[in-house]
């Protein structure tokens, strides 16, 4: 199929899981929009897309701003018919539950599932035009289990797993795919390797199994196939994992 003359967007373009998404679609031939906060950091992968002979825009964005939003995609619709709208901001915070303050827990709530409502509804409005889109969710395991420390995380992704159900039952009757992506894994970022080191000690990457941490590339894989699938077939749910995980 042809995606040269339509556009997909990613709302949270980081430098792993988002990035990888974005390069997954740009070299399927799609335009890319891809929002960030901080968009300056967007400048090493924008240079990769262009240089293998995609076309991607970059752009700061506070995905918690509906007026931001708004104008990102319609900007992408613009462009070229949107037809991709994939959701990946993160907010992956652990504090004791004492210590999860008012400003913490709204400002994760924000983040993670406000603004996906927001990306999600916009998205809507410019695919019910022409009757057909894909519209997806990033989630992970704190989708489906609160756990020690995660209060304030688990309850934004709770809810933004009900946002994209409600969103299924509606726009899926009008041609409108919409999927939710279960992460459960932790996934290979920079972040994350951090975090182990912080935790296991020095040489804990060293000794690091290698099926223990999902790959971003894989996760666009992931996203590449739901956007595949046929209409008489679609998927609400996809959970991921790498095949030496234990759940």
């Amino acid at each position: 199929m042809n995606h040269r003359n339509a556009t997909m967007a990613v709302i949270g373009a980081g430098d792993f899981i988002g990035g990888a998404i974005a390069k997954k679609f740009a070299s399927e031939g799609f335009t890319v929009f891809a929002g960030r906060r901080g968009g300056d950091k967007l400048a090493p992968l924008v240079a990769e897309i262009e240089a293998a002979g995609g076309r991607v825009t970059g752009r700061s964005l506070d995905a918690r701003k509906e007026e931001e939003i708004a104008a990102f995609l319609q900007d992408a619709d613009a462009a070229a018919p949107l037809e991709v709208c994939i959701f990946n901001v993160g907010a992956n915070v652990n504090f004791p539950l004492l210590e999860t303050t008012e400003r913490v827990f709204r400002k994760v709530w924000e983040m993670a599932c406000y603004s996906g409502f927001l990306t999600g509804r916009e998205a809507a409005r410019a695919m019910l035009a022409r009757g057909k889109g894909s519209i997806f969710f990033t989630g992970a395991t704190a989708s489906l289990r609160g756990g020690s420390g995660f209060a304030a995380f688990a309850s934004a992704k709770f809810g933004l797993r009900a946002v994209a159900q409600a969103m299924a039952r509606e726009l899926g009757p009008q041609n409108i795919h919409v999927a939710h992506l279960i992460i459960d894994s932790s996934v290979d970022t920079e972040w994350v390797r951090q975090l182990i080191t912080t935790r296991e000690g020095a040489d804990a990457l060293k000794n690091l199994d290698p099926n223990r941490l999902m790959r971003p590339a894989a996760v666009g894989e992931a996203y590449w196939s739901l956007y595949q699938q046929s209409r008489d077939a679609w998927t609400f749910e996809h959970e991921i994992r790498p095949f030496g995980e234990k759940w």
